[in-house]
């Protein structure tokens, strides 16, 4: 080489160093912007085996204030984990607002893996793809910042940097059975890899860095992350706009054509209460050994039974398999997040059953007509939480939602019962009582969530609540039928 080409390289060397060390102390400036603002930021790295992610995230966070950020490799989830919907341990991991969270390879390495493995099929891949837009997408209209990067090397370049790992006693560690099965199958990767960030890039697009040149994927990398983050903050949080997607939808009636006289004798109730907790019990057993999800909703008016309803339904089952998530108004660390991570992080494991006793339907209720979220969050929300529940129904799960439903008369008998009993007065509040003058605003908020989202594959039941007997007996017999369907479709 030349003199002069030696010197021009130095050059480049010398700006190239210059312009990284230029964007990292612009980066750690909008640190303290990024939490004044609330700005939440989520760098995805994907790339290949031995491309040097992990060495790319160094150099992304070298000058940052540790406080503010995390970096996460859930790609690497632990066998207990595995038993969750495969975004949860990525959607467990967003960032609380004014905190950059990096994934050091998340759902496209597993979405990819596990294609390449076998151990999903084409149409669940495909299934798999549609969940991650949406939930890109979700992130996106929640105000998230999301950058996602891959870092590229062809196949001698990976060939040669494992080779060299492999001859270290200290890094032969780092070279696992997977990166040498992907370095053999490296064609059929960079098509699924070229595949996946076709189908996903179109909303939120790929950046693909040079990972044979360190320092340039560095500088580009940093030159990506700061002008979006100048960007967002100048323009503010981005809200998305609603819209709506065609789910099969079932016909609801609407709250005031339902009929609520339905009751039981004592004698009635005694006997069918025995007889089908007798057998939920039995279906406890079935659908944990077959690894079943059961996810069962109950919103209704205050007053109409949920309590009641929720222990008959608990009673007969393994205490050891269900869970009973009582929800309440939001802690300050759920409100610094995208609304649906407090529900993400208290999904059941599959063969276990978790009772949501209010769910996130509070979005499209309480948080619209109380004003705690704006229009256009309640409007997205309806679309949002059928893709939600939809990929609940994708893993397996068995989703159920209890509109716990009784008329304003009974309502105010139960409100004046509980002001006139000592130990039930807990069960009322202020609130309780300003919620009841809000009624008509209440129903028709409540007429259309049953409209917009009672799916074929998350189907809402109003339960008439005026008799608690009748409304027990009805909601075991739906969880029941339920359930025999979701283990007779196993051995189909």
């Amino acid at each position: 080489m030349s003199e002069e080409k030696k010197e021009r390289k130095k050059e480049e060397a010398a700006q190239l160093k210059a312009e990284i060390k230029e964007m990292r102390e612009h980066l750690m400036g909008l640190q303290q912007t990024i939490r004044a603002k609330g700005l939440p930021i989520i760098v995805l790295v994907e790339g290949w085996a031995a491309a040097g992610k992990g060495s790319l995230i160094n150099e992304l966070i070298s000058e940052l204030d540790p406080r503010f950020y995390n970096v996460v490799s859930p790609v690497i989830t632990p066998e207990s984990e595995s038993r969750y919907p495969f975004l949860y341990p990525y959607a467990k991991a967003i960032p609380e607002n004014g905190k950059i969270m990096f994934y050091d390879s998340g759902w496209m390495e597993d979405c990819v893996r596990k294609y390449m493995h076998r151990e999903i099929t084409r149409e669940e891949y495909k299934k798999r793809i549609g969940a991650v837009n949406e939930f890109e997408r979700q992130l996106r209209d929640g105000g998230y910042l999301l950058l996602k990067l891959f870092v590229d090397i062809d196949g001698e370049e990976q060939r040669k940097r494992m080779r060299a790992l492999r001859e270290n006693f200290e890094t032969e560690w780092r070279v696992t059975r997977e990166d040498l099965w992907q370095q053999r199958e490296y064609k059929l990767f960079r098509e699924c890899y070229e595949t996946f960030m076709e189908k996903t890039g179109k909303l939120i697009p790929w950046h693909v860095l040079d990972g044979k040149k360190k320092n340039q994927a560095a500088r580009d990398a940093l030159k990506l992350l700061t002008k979006q983050v100048d960007k967002a903050l100048e323009e503010g949080r981005y809200v998305g706009k609603p819209f709506e997607e065609d789910f099969p939808l079932i016909k609801m009636p609407k709250l005031a054509s339902v009929d609520l006289s339905p009751a039981l004798t004592d004698e009635e109730y005694k006997k069918e209460l025995k007889k089908l907790q007798k057998r939920l019990g039995e279906l406890h057993n079935i659908i944990y050994r077959k690894k079943i999800p059961v996810i069962l909703c109950y919103e209704g008016w205050d007053a109409a039974g949920k309590g009641g309803n929720i222990r008959r339904i608990a009673r007969p089952l393994d205490p050891r398999g269900f869970d009973v998530m009582p929800i309440a108004s939001p802690e300050p660390h759920e409100l610094a997040r995208q609304y649906l991570w407090r529900f993400w992080t208290r999904l059941p494991r599959s063969g276990h059953i978790c009772i949501f006793d209010r769910t996130w339907y509070g979005r499209v209720m309480v948080e619209r007509l109380e004003g705690f979220c704006s229009e256009d969050d309640w409007k997205r929300a309806f679309n949002e939480i059928n893709e939600f529940e939809r990929q609940l129904t994708d893993w397996g799960a068995v989703v159920l939602k209890f509109w716990i439903h009784i008329d304003q008369d009974t309502q105010l008998a139960r409100f004046n019962d509980r002001q006139n009993t000592p130990e039930k007065q807990w069960k009322l509040t202020e609130e309780d009582w300003r919620n009841r003058e809000k009624w008509p605003q209440y129903e028709a908020a409540i007429d259309e969530m049953l409209e917009k989202t009672s799916t074929e594959n998350a189907p809402w039941f109003v339960i008439e609540s005026n008799d608690k007997k009748y409304a027990r007996i009805k909601t075991l017999k739906i969880v029941i039928d339920a359930l025999e369907k979701a283990c007779e479709a196993q051995l189909a």
